[in-house]
């Protein structure tokens, strides 16, 4: 997959680009020094890996990551860490923090080659049957139906899952998850739920019903529960 770095400092820069080294599976295509470059760059030149800093010239990287109109596996640098909430909501794949260990640099490349495994996954799906995704449970790779999700719950570095008649744990971010199973049959009511639309059975300002479950609706992600259902109204899910 191709990458660009997004980086103002030329020893961040290098560090980047010696661990690169060690992760085959991403080609360095592009290194930009301000937003507007890799805009640019984006504009001419297909692009699958953003490290993204965030203290940048001209426009910073959560301002250059919110104007994206692509899908990109976002990670973000930065030597502070009082943007990891903002990173959060953003659902970047992950937030490394300056100076960045190899190891910790790798784990975040393990992560964007899972998530890309399970969209290429949930694509060939389609063609063949309903959607369907293998989560890895207890050391098995489970099937699971994505018609059959209810809702999806944060456990930190886990999720859980829970279908129609039971739940599974697995390992994931849900902001990730989010990415991967899309912003039209699912929808995202707080930093800790996913809920997938068609189960919705009931909405008010504060909670939404699913069977028998009732779920906070988070004050910065009841935008997003008004888009998708203007999408459903005027028949575009």
């Amino acid at each position: 997959m191709n990458c660009l770095i997004l980086e103002d400092e030329p020893l961040a820069v290098k560090i980047l680009q010696d661990y690169l080294v060690h992760a085959p599976q991403l080609n360095l295509r592009a290194v930009c020094e301000n937003g507007l470059d890799a805009l640019h760059v984006l504009a001419n030149e297909k692009m699958d890996v953003l490290f993204v800093d965030v203290n940048m010239p001209k426009m910073n990287g959560i301002e250059f990551i919110k104007s994206l109109k692509g899908d990109y596996y976002t990670i973000l640098t930065t030597a502070y860490d009082d943007f990891a909430l903002e990173g959060y909501k953003l659902n970047v794949v992950d937030y490394l923090l300056k100076p960045i260990e190899l190891e910790r640099f790798l784990q975040a490349i393990e992560k964007v080659m899972k998530l890309h495994a399970l969209k290429k996954q949930y694509a060939e799906s389609i063609v063949n049957e309903p959607a369907f995704l293998f989560f890895n449970v207890d050391k098995r790779q489970v099937k699971i139906y994505l018609k059959d999700i209810v809702y999806i719950e944060s456990l930190k570095d886990y999720v859980r899952i829970h279908l129609l008649d039971s739940s599974i744990v697995t390992k994931y971010q849900i902001g990730s998850l989010y990415n991967v199973l899309g912003k039209d049959q699912f929808v995202r009511i707080h930093k800790s739920y996913l809920v997938s639309m068609d189960k919705i059975q009931s909405v008010s300002a504060a909670q939404i019903l699913v069977g028998s479950t009732r779920l906070p609706v988070g004050r910065i992600y009841k935008k997003e529960l008004d888009r998708c259902f203007s999408k459903l109204a005027n028949g575009l899910i």
